[in-house]
């Protein structure tokens, strides 16, 4: 006789289909094995130098043609609003050979760069059609002029330098200040400036004395010495005394108002040997 088949599954079929039954597994046999294939057969074939080089040069090429089709090379530079000095300087600094692609132009840096320049305030730099790279500037305006031992630097009116120039007369609608660590205190010298236009065919600069306060300095040798603090204040009252005492027109060498509750005159040398003459003048007649 013939023995009969049994029917069952063997205990592997049965593992085999309780496993395909996991919704695991049908993800995995989808898209996990082809992957894990496909990744095996790249690493497989990526272990070979050679095909790695090979396919290095022709993805670099492929990226070279790219770059260099022309609607991405930039053949020229414009820069805008800005005076021809700077914008000299700038082409100077960026030194950059055209055409080049655009791929190749960092403009953060590019902008960076630019920034660097002492009479630049801001850029901006973007690629126009047509090839052009623009750099836009904002430039500094000189407010003031500092003298130093190193010679006149504009600033502007946040203290920020401009530029050097080489005489006082380059800019003579500009205010003068000297004096170590003035840059710090431009705003208030521009506005102590501001508060003695009254007197100001006779104001010939500010000096920072101390690092810590300024003195107007007049034509004829004059000082007016101003606190530390509140200099404003004190400077008004100086202006309103000239201006109903005619003070400043008088023989007087400085004015001290670094202590607004006592100020002090102080003669010039003329005006004491005149005061000396009168004393001996009355004490003569006095004796006759």
């Amino acid at each position: 006789m013939r023995s009969l088949r049994d029917p069952a599954p063997s205990r592997l079929a049965y593992r085999l289909n309780r496993l395909m039954l996991t919704p695991r597994f049908r993800t995995f046999l989808r898209y996990g094995l082809p992957v894990l294939i496909i990744a095996s057969i790249g690493a497989f074939w990526a272990s070979d130098a050679d095909r790695r080089q090979d396919m290095g040069d022709r993805v670099a090429e492929v990226r070279r043609q790219i770059q260099e089709r022309p609607e991405f090379m930039v053949h020229m530079m414009a820069v805008e609003d800005v005076s021809d000095t700077v914008a000299a300087d700038i082409r100077s600094l960026l030194a950059l050979d055209f055409p080049q692609s655009s791929f190749d132009l960092d403009l953060d840096a590019i902008r960076g760069q630019v920034e660097t320049l002492d009479a630049v305030a801001s850029a901006a730099v973007q690629i126009r059609g047509g090839g052009v790279l623009s750099i836009i500037v904002t430039e500094r305006e000189p407010a003031i002029i500092w003298r130093t031992s190193q010679g006149l630097t504009l600033l502007d009116a946040e203290g920020n330098r401009v530029s050097a120039i080489t005489a006082r007369a380059d800019r003579p609608s500009l205010p003068l200040i000297a004096g170590q660590s003035a840059d710090a205190a431009v705003q208030e010298a521009l506005t102590l400036i501001a508060l003695a236009d009254p007197i100001a065919p006779r104001l010939r600069g500010l000096l920072r004395v101390g690092e810590r306060r300024w003195d107007l300095v007049l034509d004829r040798g004059q000082h007016i010495q101003l606190p530390e603090t509140d200099a404003a204040s004190a400077l008004k009252k100086v202006i309103a005394l000239d201006g109903a005492q005619d003070l400043l027109a008088r023989d007087i060498a400085a004015i001290d108002f670094r202590n607004p509750r006592r100020p002090v005159l102080r003669l010039t040398s003329g005006a004491i040997d005149a005061m000396n003459d009168f004393d001996l003048t009355q004490t003569t007649d006095a004796l006759r």
